[in-house]
């Protein structure tokens, strides 16, 4: 029978301690290898978890109560016009203001003035197409006023009366921004030469880009497109100078996407085929208009103070061409965005679509000029400043960071 006395006391204390200590090293060298130098997995693990991060969509979501005060008012920003001064010309509620967008799976950070300063400064940026790109830049006036005072340097570029091509210079940041009307990013001809007759039919060249942009924007560094609401109206349509079709003519209502999706194609092409331009283009997507009881000319008014529910947008009579314009726009971009990389250029997609066909509340309506009571036509087309346009600027903002991030580590 073996003898446990006689084996301890026989065999040194050594031959214990020595198979133990080795299998302590074996069990512990990967641990203190990742303590002594960066381990290949943890990185991974990190970078991956960036990436989850990012992957949250910020446009979907949900509008929530917010209580703090907007970034500015009608009395600290000098650069709302009468038309979105929904405060200013008089109307009596507030709870338009008192929600915040809530993407489902993350947040959406505040504006914050001095970052987005910081990221343009010594650039410039261009906002091109109607007057949902011009709100958007008053927006954007507004929230930088609030750190810098932008100065308006129009007279340098163009007439001062001139209401359609208007700059700005932010001098602490050498930071200069601009509008620039091109209400169908293509050529295009009215009947009437004030732009201004909606029934009659403007003439559309859509196989030439606008060169009210297309000419301007080679040295930009930020390019956003937002447009659509000019594609209502009459038009003739041009393609290698002959007539290929209409919209709203010989006596036919209905609209005819086909000249809004080749407007698309064709700005797309041609910032692609722009020599020398290496900046990043934006393109907002369409932004609803909510007219009820009747269409901008036949009475129609915006008058709710809440947002639309789930239920109610299901309802929504315009809902169809919403969408329709909408899938235009995202196919049309997804196109062009992948011949983009192919030429190593940049596009973005800001989609504000969804957020903003809830905010039936939130259009100036019948408060669109101050002082003025003989208006007979509600403006349910554009946005109140402040309001949820803001929100704009934010997206803008957050995908300026993703894209300069993104370009930090092609560079590392």
């Amino acid at each position: 029978m073996f003898n446990c006395k006689y084996a301890s006391g026989n065999i040194p204390r050594g031959a214990f301690l020595l198979p133990l200590t080795l299998l302590l090293i074996v069990l512990l060298l990967p641990l203190l290898r990742n303590l002594i130098q960066p381990s290949s997995k943890l990185y991974a693990s990190s970078n991956l978890e960036t990436k989850e991060t990012r992957k949250c969509n910020i446009f979907s979501g949900n509008w929530v109560p917010y209580r703090k005060e907007p970034y500015y008012n009608n009395e600290t920003c000098p650069f709302i016009l009468d038309q979105i001064n929904c405060i200013k010309s008089g109307r009596p509620d507030r709870e338009f203001l008192k929600l915040r967008w809530k993407p489902r799976d993350c947040e959406l950070p505040l504006f914050d003035a001095t970052q987005f300063l910081n990221l343009v400064r010594g650039k410039s940026m261009a906002f091109v197409g109607d007057s949902m790109g011009r709100n958007q830049l008053e927006s954007l006036l507004c929230l930088i006023n609030t750190v810098a005072r932008p100065e308006d340097i129009t007279a340098k570029y163009t007439s001062n009366d001139d209401i359609f091509f208007r700059w700005w210079f932010v001098a602490d940041y050498n930071f200069t921004v601009t509008t620039l009307w091109s209400p169908f990013l293509v050529k295009y001809n009215d009947s009437d030469a004030s732009g201004r007759a909606f029934y009659s039919a403007t003439k559309l060249y859509l196989d030439e880009a606008d060169r009210a942009w297309s000419s301007k924007i080679e040295n930009f560094d930020y390019v956003i497109f937002s447009t659509g609401q000019w594609f209502f109206r009459p038009l003739t349509f041009y393609e290698n100078g002959q007539v290929v079709g209409c919209q709203k003519c010989e006596n036919a209502t209905e609209l005819d996407y086909y000249g809004y999706r080749k407007a698309f194609r064709t700005a797309f092409r041609a910032i692609r085929n722009i020599e020398g331009f290496k900046g990043l283009a934006f393109l907002v997507t369409h932004s609803p208009e909510h007219f009820e009881n009747g269409a901008w000319n036949e009475g129609g008014t915006c008058n709710r103070t809440k947002p639309f529910t789930k239920e109610e947008r299901g309802v929504y009579k315009n809902g169809d061409i919403v969408e329709a314009l909408y899938q235009i726009q995202v196919e049309e971009f997804s196109a062009a965005e992948k011949e983009a990389r192919e030429k190593r250029l940049r596009f973005g997609l800001i989609d504000i679509t969804d957020a903003m066909a809830m905010r039936a509340d939130a259009h100036p309506s019948r408060f669109r000029r101050a002082g003025d009571t003989n208006l007979k036509v509600n403006d349910c087309v554009h946005w109140c400043l402040p309001g949820p346009m803001d929100t704009w600027n934010e997206f803008l903002l957050f995908v300026m960071k993703l894209e300069g991030e993104r370009q930090k580590g092609n560079m590392l």
